[in-house]
């Protein structure tokens, strides 16, 4: 039942809503196809942001996709909570979290050993419109215990101006969302990895410039 409903949220209702109505447009989401799990890394701009990617996964893979969201945030009331992950799996992180709590990226090597996929947004906030900001240094942590999980770098473009942050009234506007090829980390220690996994989000920056200028379709 919970998965018909996922369908129905993500690739029905939230599929139309985006692309009709918000304009959004994704490219090369023919990567997202392949058996996970996956990490799935991106630039972040606007609440939208999370919906756009579970939009674009395949049906059987939202059920067992996390994104992961701040607890201070998304469950600062127990209904906000509740309804956080109930329409979108989240995993909610403590950020002022004290010793004798789980550690975020121990709890998401957790989920990934579960065969279940992750969504991470490294630069922690929403930034402002098209400026990539500094990635944090959890991604680094998370491949560094599993470098085995493939991650999938995706560079959304045009969302922060639909709904950017601060904001509560959507404005349609073409966006786009590009997701590059599944690959597994090659470098080792947590800077270095932040380092590789920003290059290949930044890399998509211009392959979407590419794409834009010689279009192919979906």
């Amino acid at each position: 039942m919970r998965t018909l409903g996922f369908f129905l949220l993500y690739k029905v209702i939230m599929r139309y809503f985006l692309s009709w109505i918000v304009g959004v447009k994704w490219i090369n989401k023919e990567h997202l196809r392949g058996k996970g799990p996956f990490i799935f890394v991106s630039n972040h701009n606007s609440h939208l942001d999370t919906m756009a990617i579970l939009a674009a996964l395949p049906a059987k893979q939202i059920p067992t996709t996390h994104p992961v969201a701040a607890l201070d945030y998304f469950g600062n009331s127990r209904l906000k909570k509740k309804i956080t992950r109930f329409l979108t799996n989240a995993i909610l992180i403590d950020r002022n979290r004290d010793s004798n709590k789980q550690s975020p990226t121990n709890r998401m090597v957790n989920y990934l050993d579960r065969n279940h996929s992750i969504i991470l947004f490294p630069e922690g906030s929403r930034g402002a419109p098209e400026q990539l900001q500094h990635f944090q240094k959890g991604i680094g942590a998370l491949l560094d215990r599993r470098p085995d999980v493939a991650y999938i770098p995706i560079y959304m473009s045009g969302m922060g101006k639909v709904l950017p942050k601060g904001e509560k009234v959507l404005v349609p506007f073409v966006s786009y969302v590009i997701v590059g090829e599944p690959r597994k980390v090659k470098a080792s220690g947590v800077e270095d990895i932040v380092a590789e996994v920003t290059a290949a989000v930044r890399s998509l920056e211009e392959a979407l410039k590419e794409a834009i200028r010689t279009p192919s379709g979906e």
